[in-house]
């Protein structure tokens, strides 16, 4: 039995490795587009199931995950282009935003999934600290225009929940959803580093 991990984030395959988790990088490809009026909770757990599904992984564990930063009822996207970074870190500095990520893991036909969100209270940023930020080119693969585990993190006053909900992979949720599929998550460790 092999995990397939359906995403081609190198931060969530730094945290499976990050726990021990041998797996195979796989990634989905899909339609992520939203549907009009779709809440951002049933959004994500959408995607994410429908990534897991999308991996033809017989009797091995595939482990997808989607993530999406919300301000004001607004999901905000992986920028575009510099200026939409720039434009969403100048509306979410200062204030307080919100991260939904839902993990789903699949094992034959079977699928469980789960959602977690994170409050994210971000500090006050100078035009310039924002342009510095940006010209680094840090935000452009994420959503929100920042990311807690790179330079980004220089702006997160707090966090209410998870950090690795913020990342992409929120890790406490993967063992219950492990048991649900019936795979004991030690079967899955590297060996190596036992």
């Amino acid at each position: 039995m092999k995990l397939i991990l359906a995403s081609s984030s190198p931060r969530r395959s730094q945290l499976l490795d990050q726990i021990g988790l041998q797996h195979i990088v796989r990634p989905a490809d899909i339609d992520e587009s939203r549907r009009p009026d779709e809440p951002p909770g049933t959004y994500v757990e959408r995607v994410a199931r429908e990534k897991a599904m999308a991996i033809d992984g017989a009797d091995d564990v595939v482990v997808a995950a989607d993530t999406a930063v919300v301000f004001e009822g607004q999901i905000l996207g992986k920028p575009a282009h510099p200026q939409e970074a720039r434009s969403m870190l100048q509306r979410l500095q200062g204030e307080r935003h919100e991260v939904f990520t839902c993990l789903a893991v699949a094992r034959g036909p079977r699928l469980e999934s789960l959602v977690d969100v994170t409050h994210v209270q971000m500090l006050t940023m100078t035009d310039d600290e924002i342009a510095h930020y940006v010209a680094d080119g840090d935000p452009m693969d994420k959503a929100g225009a920042y990311g807690l585990q790179s330079r980004g993190a220089v702006f997160v006053e707090s966090i209410s929940g998870s950090p690795f909900t913020v990342v992409g992979l929120p890790l406490h949720l993967l063992p219950r959803l492990l048991h649900r599929v019936e795979v004991d998550m030690e079967l899955l460790r590297r060996r190596d580093r036992l």
